[in-house]
C-alpha cells in the first residue's frame, strides 16, 4: 500500500506540528511494508525522514493553502498512485481516488461558547468545509473521546466514521535526574529561583492566561516563593496587556518566548509545578510532556483535561483565580503530594504512548 500525508502543518509551532512530526516518525519505525509518499510545503523538513527506506519526499510549494489542498497535493497523489492519503490536520483534497483519513484536534468551530476565539470569517469557513471533508473522508482520527462526542453532536454525518486515538508525549519527554543538566538548563534560560511553568501561546482567552497571572499573584501573597515561566509563542504579548505592577508580580513573571523543544525535558524535570487551566483543548500535549516527565499538574477539571490525566493531576474551576491559587499552594507546599502525583504521572504517561497510537493508527489504514 502507498501511503500519502499531508505535511503542510509540519512548519507551524504548536501542538498540531508536534503531533504530525511525531505521528509519522512513530509510523516509519514499525512499518516497513508500506512505502509513504510525503507531501511538504517547504524544505524545512524536506529530509526529516530521509534514514527510512521506504519513505519518498515530495516538495509542493504554494502561497494559498486551498490550492496546496485541493489542487497540488490531489494531482500529485494521482502522479505517486497512492492508495490511502492522510492528513494530520483538519483538511482533505475533495477529489480524488485514494481513501482520506484526517486528524481532527477538536469541534471549537461550532461551539458557541468559543466563537470569540476565532476570525469570522475563518469560523465561517471551517463551518462550511468541514461537512465536505467529512463526507470525503474514509476515516476520521479523533484527539479524544471528548473531541469525538463534539463532533458527533455538531457533525452527525461523522458517526461511524471517527475513532479516538489518544497522541501523547514524544519519546524525549521522560525523568531526569542528573542536576548537572538541570542546572545547566536553569542557567541557559535564567532560572535560579524555583519556579511554575506554563506552555502556551497568545490568544484572545482560550489559554486563559489572565486567570493564572490572577491566581499566581494571590498564590505569591500566600507565601510561595516561586518564579512563573511562561513560554510560547508571542507571549510576551502579555507583558503588554497584563496588570503585572499592580498585581506586584512584575518582577516574578519571566515571559521567554518559543523555547526549543529540545529545552522542554529538563525545563519540565527542574519545574515544581506545571499550570494549565486552558479553556479548551483537543488534547493537551503539553499535560502528556509533564506526566512523562514527572512534574506535578494542576490543570482544568472540565473537557479533555481529566481524559489525559485521570488521577495525576489537582484539578481546578478554569474561571475561578482564587480554587487555581489554592491548587497551586497545596502542591507547592506539600512535598508527599508532589511526590504521589510524580509517581501517578509517570505511570499514566505510560498508557498514553506513541506505540499504541502509532500501532491503532496504522491499523486504521490497513482496515480501508
Amino acid at each position: 500500500m502507498r501511503i500519502g500525508i499531508m505535511l503542510r502543518c509540519i512548519d507551524e509551532k504548536g501542538g498540531i506540528a508536534i503531533y504530525a512530526r511525531n505521528i509519522v516518525e512513530e509510523l516509519l519505525k514499525i512499518d516497513q511494508k508500506n512505502q509513504y509518499v510525503l507531501f511538504f510545503p517547504s524544505m524545512t523538513h524536506f529530509n526529516r525522514y530521509n534514514a527510512f527506506e521506504n519513505v519518498t519526499p515530495l516538495l509542493l510549494e504554494s502561497k494559498s493553502k486551498v490550492l496546496w489542498d485541493q489542487v497540488y497535493v490531489p494531482m500529485a497523489a494521482k502522479r505517486e498512485r497512492v492508495d490511502v492519503i492522510f492528513n494530520p490536520k483538519f483538511t482533505l483534497p475533495l477529489w480524488g481516488r485514494p481513501k482520506a483519513v484526517m486528524t481532527v484536534h477538536g469541534a471549537d468551530w461550532f461551539l458557541p461558547e468559543y466563537k470569540i476565539l476565532y476570525h469570522p470569517v475563518d469560523r465561517l469557513y471551517m463551518r462550511f468545509m468541514m461537512p465536505m471533508y467529512i463526507r470525503r473522508s474514509s476515516a476520521i482520527i479523533s484527539a479524544s473521546d471528548y473531541s469525538t462526542q463534539g463532533f458527533l453532536t455538531y457533525l452527525p454525518m461523522s458517526k461511524g466514521k471517527v475513532k479516538t486515538i489518544h497522541y501523547c508525549a514524544n519519546r524525549m519527554f521522560q525523568p531526569m535526574s542528573d542536576q548537572a543538566l538541570l542546572q545547566g538548563i536553569r542557567q541557559k534560560h535564567g532560572l535560579q529561583d524555583p519556579f511554575i511553568l506554563t506552555l502556551i501561546h497568545y490568544d484572545t482567552g482560550r489559554k486563559n492566561f489572565a486567570n493564572m497571572l490572577q491566581a499566581f499573584a494571590r498564590a505569591k501573597k500566600k507565601g510561595i516563593a516561586h518564579k512563573f515561566v511562561v513560554g510560547g509563542r508571542e507571549v510576551q504579548r502579555y507583558a503588554e496587556e497584563q496588570p503585572l505592577r499592580e498585581l506586584g508580580v512584575e518582577g516574578d513573571v519571566i515571559f521567554k518566548g518559543w523555547i526549543e523543544q529540545d529545552d522542554l525535558p529538563a525545563l519540565y524535570n527542574a519545574a515544581d509545578l506545571y499550570l494549565y487551566p486552558t479553556r479548551l483543548e483537543g488534547f493537551p500535549i503539553p499535560v502528556c510532556e509533564a506526566l512523562a516527565c514527572g512534574c506535578p499538574i494542576v490543570t482544568s477539571k472540565d473537557g479533555v483535561f481529566r481524559e489525559a490525566a485521570e488521577d495525576a493531576a489537582i484539578y481546578v474551576d478554569p474561571e475561578n483565580p482564587d480554587d487555581i491559587a489554592k491548587a497551586i499552594c497545596r502542591v507547592l507546599k506539600d512535598d508527599g503530594l508532589r511526590q504521589s502525583m510524580k509517581g501517578k504521572g509517570l505511570a499514566r504517561a505510560k498508557d498514553l504512548s506513541w506505540d499504541n497510537c502509532a500501532s491503532e493508527t496504522l491499523a486504521l489504514f490497513n482496515s480501508l
